[in-house]
């Protein structure tokens, strides 16, 4: 991995809530060495966001902003989806 890919995966797995952490840094731990440049970028966005919402979306409990709807959104929702079955 790059710096930055290094960088994204300890901000995704330390985010300041275990259900982010969780969530969020195990789908990091498992695809970011594989993201594209674009999609680090959404990615990179992502790591920006609030931890409650992120689990909201990421949980199904509430819907992701037009915005941040991507493909890599939809992934990180059916990673979340798949973990809990």
């Amino acid at each position: 991995m790059d710096d930055r890919q290094k960088r994204l995966l300890f901000r995704s797995q330390h985010r300041g809530t275990r259900e982010a952490d969780i969530l969020f840094g195990g789908f990091a731990a498992r695809y970011v060495a594989e993201f594209t440049g674009p999609e680090l970028d959404r990615f990179e966005i992502l790591v920006g966001q609030n931890d409650a919402d992120l689990v909201d979306w990421i949980s199904g409990r509430r819907p992701p902003p037009p915005e941040l709807d991507s493909d890599l959104m939809r992934r990180l929702i059916r990673y979340g989806n798949d973990r809990h079955r």
